[in-house]
């Protein structure tokens, strides 16, 4: 404790302590994984001073497993990841968004009873113009521990999760936490090079008058999408009674922070155009540690139709739709997909209040 604040080291060991048998392993994880991501979080800002802007590659080179343009910064992070958290024994295997089948722990170490998947760099389109990045993380018990590890041993429901959370690097450095007894969020103090606590037991206020979403795919959304979007927008003169506020960051993270922060409603729905994929984004290592915070702090998160964290993976690499925050605008969105489905709202993609209508015009 410095001055009266708990540092991340203190309060994880503290975390242990609360937990009968514990040997030690799943703190010595967290320490390697905080501090891959100080490392990340100082080479993304250094920026174009350490070289590390653009795409990685030229032409098919730079494209990962995603179809997906990799940065340098990407390969960069991952690597960081591998390298920290392969050694000192605490995993049997791990996964990350730029790696196309799961990363086994090499015979010369011991293998552990962990099992950790990530994205090494969510929003890393975003580098290159000095917006906010992260790295979202998920920790998993190994099926097989101490064991060679298989890739069904990835398939677990987010309900099986150990831990989740995210770095955040923006104008200060900052890790989100979960162990199943609420978020906790620390900064880094780069004078002494230790993630502080800084936002104890974060929540999700359950009312909220912001909303995420990518207003560029309208044409391409479901009708209860558009239903909640157009009540929004309607402001204090709809049937909502108030105005709302939208917010796009295109960075998980970041729009995530905010909603832990301030309430808020972010959308990724199924639509038109991710249907064949099954979604946008990724569950083992994007969409089911987010739900996991979400949760803890208060809020919901879905895929419009159902609770993310109770879908079992059947890929490393399957997508899903998400849709998370305030708990009674999720309810609210959840409600009008099932009236939807069930035909017990009218509102159908021939009908005039979408199909005439649209953001930013009244035909």
């Amino acid at each position: 404790m410095l001055d009266g604040r708990t540092t991340l080291t203190q309060f994880i060991i503290e975390e242990q302590r609360r937990v009968t048998g514990a040997t030690g392993d799943f703190t010595g994880l967290l320490h390697d994984i905080a501090t891959a991501c100080k490392f990340i979080g100082n080479a993304v800002s250094r920026g174009a001073l350490a070289g590390m802007l653009g795409k990685h590659g030229e032409g098919n080179d730079s494209i990962n497993i995603q179809g997906e343009t990799q940065k340098k910064i990407d390969v960069i992070a991952n690597d960081v990841m591998l390298r920290s958290n392969v050694w000192a024994g605490h995993l049997a295997a791990m996964a990350s968004e730029e790696m196309d089948n799961f990363f086994p722990i090499p015979a010369q170490y011991p293998r552990g009873k962990y099992l950790l998947v990530f994205d090494p760099l969510d929003g890393s389109s975003n580098s290159d113009v000095n917006m906010t990045v992260g790295t979202i993380f998920s920790i998993l018990m190994s099926p097989t521990a101490g064991q060679e590890a298989t890739l069904d041993d990835f398939f677990q429901p987010g309900t099986q999760q150990v831990c989740a959370g995210f770095a955040l690097y923006g104008p200060s450095t900052m890790l989100v936490l979960t162990t199943g007894n609420g978020v906790d969020a620390f900064t880094l103090d780069r004078e002494i090079g230790e993630f502080v606590l800084t936002h104890p037991q974060m929540t999700i206020p359950a009312e909220t008058q912001e909303f995420a979403i990518n207003a560029s795919n309208e044409r391409f959304w479901e009708p209860p999408v558009r239903r909640y979007v157009e009540e929004c927008l309607a402001g204090r003169t709809g049937i909502r009674g108030k105005d709302f506020n939208m917010r796009w960051v295109a960075s998980l993270v970041a729009d995530t922070y905010r909603i832990l922060t301030r309430g808020g409603v972010f959308l990724y729905p199924l639509d038109a155009k991710t249907r064949a994929q099954g979604g946008r984004l990724r569950l083992l290592y994007e969409a089911n540690p987010i739900a996991f915070l979400v949760e803890q702090a208060g809020g919901l998160a879905s895929t419009g139709r159902g609770r993310i964290m109770d879908i079992v993976p059947t890929d490393l690499h399957q997508r899903v739709p998400l849709v998370f925050g305030s708990r009674a605008e999720i309810e609210r969105i959840a409600g009008y997909h099932k009236d939807y489905i069930s035909g017990k709202d009218s509102a159908s993609i021939d009908s005039p209040l979408f199909s005439t209508r649209s953001l930013f015009r009244t035909q």
